[in-house]
């Protein structure tokens, strides 16, 4: 029995890819597909952009893409290449050989994968790409927006693998739950908001990351920092400080925790606490927390005060919060302040300053009412080191300051400098140029160290400079 059937979207509901996962290394089917657009389009290409829609979307239309996902791989290629062939001779513009197996290797995106998203989640130098609605799409590659090309041929289309993401993991998107955040199962990170939320059509934003997670060595290599703040800080986490990453959306912060966490010790039982699980520890001892949205109804969310509080009743050595972001952060601080040194946590803010107010805020916002001196009592002693995490004006992600909380002075919440990047200018090609530097200020946590039998050299602290 054929599988070429009239297709019926509105009673079918497609399958999670197969065949070819995001993250595979196989290359593009045709030149066509995913091409940067660097230059304006010529007459000849629009053509051959319009012929090329308007024979996928008749060949969309005319496959029951559940049946041929489900079907033999072989079987199903060999359905769609027949079909192709009697809709291409129906049409007066001829296309090459090249082009014919672009279009080819696009209809099997859509019916084993993403459509035009599987060339771009075969690209291991995309970052993030992002769709604004069916007719724009936009990549980050070494951390500047492109165009890209390839596209989806309606509203329609897109909203059909916005659905097969969602539901893969088990949620739901539709005029009721028109915002959903999901994962591929390469670990990338989801947010899908259709209408009427999202006025001109669907939109689309995943955030990947590369299946070789950087070590805390590639950060150096990278220039994300240097060796004596990397031993600074591996120090910090091996003498069990509590750490807090600051930084703003793509600055890193992820990567950096993740690195700093792979100086904890083997013998210790960490728990994470995630909204999304996207952190890759390599210990042994691991548990993994994932928070829950609600279901159907509005009902069984689990939020991450919830598994914070949960965490304390699992004998953890450390609890590391993927990010805080609401009332959870009182318990978090709690958890510092009780026994459980060495935790590490992010947080969105664009100063240390700024992220000791953010925790404020979303103390304050709590259920718990707490005066502001309290709250800052709490901090202050929770907290001993705020990394900051930067993503420069030339896309480069860089430790702009690490610095140390020494306690408080009446209300305020003391803090000094260790570690510092400079800002002196930027090329004409619009990369930074910067340095790194020492303040010249032996933090106070050197005494902990020393307990810890941690001694840091003098010169480590001296403000020597690093030009990049």
């Amino acid at each position: 029995m054929s599988v070429v059937q009239p297709f019926q979207p509105q009673n079918q509901r497609p399958l999670p890819a197969r065949d070819r996962g995001p993250g595979s290394e196989t290359p593009p089917r045709g030149p066509e597909t995913g091409r940067l657009l660097r230059q304006p389009i010529g007459q000849p290409r629009q053509q051959y952009l319009q012929l090329r829609a308007g024979v996928h979307r008749k060949l969309l239309n005319r496959l029951n893409l559940e049946a041929l996902a489900q079907a033999d791989r072989s079987r199903a290629e060999s359905e769609i290449r027949t079909l192709l062939l009697e809709l291409l001779s129906e049409e007066t513009t001829p296309l090459s050989l090249s082009e014919r197996e672009s279009l080819f290797g696009e209809i099997l995106d859509d019916v084993f994968g993403l459509g035009p998203l599987e060339p771009l989640l075969r690209d291991p130098g995309i970052s993030d790409i992002l769709v604004n609605t069916s007719k724009q799409m936009f990549v980050e590659r070494g951390g500047q927006l492109e165009r890209v090309e390839g596209s989806f041929q309606d509203d329609r289309h897109l909203l059909r693998v916005i659905d097969r993401i969602v539901s893969a993991v088990g949620r739901r998107v539709d005029d009721s739950s028109p915002l959903v955040d999901a994962r591929l199962p390469d670990g990338s990170r989801v947010n899908a908001i259709i209408p009427p939320l999202a006025v001109d059509g669907p939109l689309l934003s995943i955030r990947r990351f590369p299946a070789e997670r950087l070590k805390a060595d590639d950060l150096v290599s990278l220039r994300a920092l240097t060796k004596p703040m990397l031993d600074f800080l591996s120090h910090a986490v091996r003498a069990r400080l509590n750490i807090l990453v600051s930084g703003g959306t793509g600055a890193g912060k992820t990567t950096l925790l993740n690195a700093l966490s792979g100086y904890i010790s083997e013998r210790e039982r960490i728990v994470t606490i995630e909204d999304a699980a996207e952190l890759q520890l390599h210990q042994e001892h691991v548990a993994r927390l994932e928070t829950r949205p609600p279901n159907v109804e509005g009902k069984g969310a689990i939020r991450q005060r919830q598994l914070v509080i949960n965490a304390l009743r699992m004998r953890p050595d450390r609890i590391i919060v993927g990010e805080v972001r609401g009332d959870e952060a009182l318990d978090m601080l709690q958890a510092m302040n009780t026994g459980h040194d060495g935790s590490l946590t992010t947080v969105h803010a664009n100063t240390p300053r700024d992220a000791l107010s953010r925790i404020e805020t979303m103390i304050a916002t709590g259920a718990v009412s707490l005066p502001e001196r309290a709250m800052r009592q709490q901090i202050a002693s929770a907290i001993q080191i705020v990394i900051q995490q930067t993503r420069l004006s030339d896309g480069t992600r860089k430790v702009t300051s690490i610095s140390e909380i020494t306690g408080m002075e009446g209300e305020i919440i003391t803090m000094q400098e260790i570690f510092l990047f400079e800002k002196l200018g930027v090329t004409q090609e619009g990369k930074v140029i910067g340095r790194f530097r020492a303040t010249g200020v032996r933090p106070k946590v050197c005494e902990r160290l020393k307990t810890s039998g941690i001694h840091l050299p003098a010169d480590m602290f001296e403000g020597v400079t690093e030009v990049r």
